[in-house]
This record gives structure tokens, sequence and C-alpha cells, in this order.
């Protein structure tokens, strides 16, 4: 059932991955972060049993709900790239990145065993969060880059390794992650030590 509709993933990463970019309300952009999780899930259980699969979603779910949290303002107004003229800097960016990404798939095809939209998904989240990394310094967009280029990475690599211990490092790496930022988002760690 995932095989036949993967495009569908791709297309899920795709657009989960712009709003993370592009919205200015962190609500949103929780919900798109989730939505990329469930991309990420469909993705990786194109090669792995479904419920070693669902340790991704959930393990994506729980860091969204940490970073959701720890988010103390609503809106996520960044100091560059505002109003209709940086929202259309990030759309043409993003288009590059999906270019890039659908060109150099073929050419990882040769070196990895893995399927095309496993490929197109993987290559499609690292180029969007190392996107995302390149335009801010806040910590919570930072956060989002690194765990959309971390989604990237266990995309390509769940072609690979199909090991529980892995999956289960890959988990705590993410759930480390939002920990972190949650930590660098909580007023405490911004007041000045006496």
């Amino acid at each position: 059932m995932f095989d036949r509709l993967s495009i569908v993933a791709v297309i899920i990463a795709m657009l989960s991955s712009l709003v993370l970019l592009v919205s200015q309300n962190w609500r949103r952009v929780v919900i798109a972060l989730s939505v990329q999780y469930i991309a990420v899930f469909w993705l990786v259980a194109l090669t792995w049993p479904v419920g070693l699969a669902v340790v991704k979603l959930v393990g994506g779910w729980m860091a969204g709900a940490i970073l959701a949290s720890s988010q103390q303002i609503t809106a996520l107004g960044d100091d560059k790239y505002t109003g209709l003229s940086g929202h259309l800097f990030k759309g043409v960016a993003a288009i590059m990145i999906w270019m890039v990404a659908f060109s150099i798939a073929p050419e990882l095809g040769i070196w990895l065993p893995a399927k095309m939209p496993i490929l197109w998904g993987g290559m499609v989240l690292i180029g969007m969060g190392l996107l995302q990394l390149g335009m801010t310094t806040r910590p919570f967009r930072v956060a989002l880059g690194l765990l959309t280029v971390l989604s990237g990475f266990e995309i390509i690599y769940s072609s690979v390794e199909t090991s529980v211990l892995v999956a289960g490092l890959l988990v705590m790496i993410t759930l480390g992650l939002a920990l972190t930022a949650a930590y660098l988002l909580s007023p405490s760690s911004l007041e000045e030590a006496p």
C-alpha cells in the first residue's frame, strides 16, 4: 500500500518543509512538522516494517510537542526575509532546492540501493533543512532545520540499515535536539547568571 502512493509522501514532505520555511506562526510550523513526520514514516515504511517505522512517527511527534510546549511567543518573526519579497525569495530558493534534489537523486541511486521516492524525499528534506539553517539564527528555527535535515538523513539511511538499535539511537538524537532547543527557548536560560 505504501509503495503505490509513495510519490504522495514526497509531495507531503515538500509542502510541509515549505511551510516550515515560510510560516511565521509557530502553531502552523508545529503542525507542518507533524505532517512532515507522517511523510517520513511513510517513506521509511517502504523499507522497514511498519512497527519499526512508527518509531520515527512517534519520535517526531514527541519532538514537535516538546518544541510547542517551550514556545513563548505567537509569532516567529525573522530579522531578515520579511514581507512579500522575503516569502518570494524563500519560495524561489525552495523550488531551486527541489530541482537540485530531483536531479541528484538518480546519481545517488547508483550508490545506494533505494527506491527513487526514498531518495527524492530524503534529498528534499536535507536540502530544505540546510536552507532553513542558512537563513536564520533563532533557536526555534535552527531546531526545525536540524530536525528536517535529520529526517531526510533517516529516510535515506533506512534503505541501508534496518537495525532496531539504530532506529532507537536516531529517535534519541531527535528528542535530544528538541530538548536542547526547548532549553534554549526557555526564559530561565535567557537570564544572565550573577
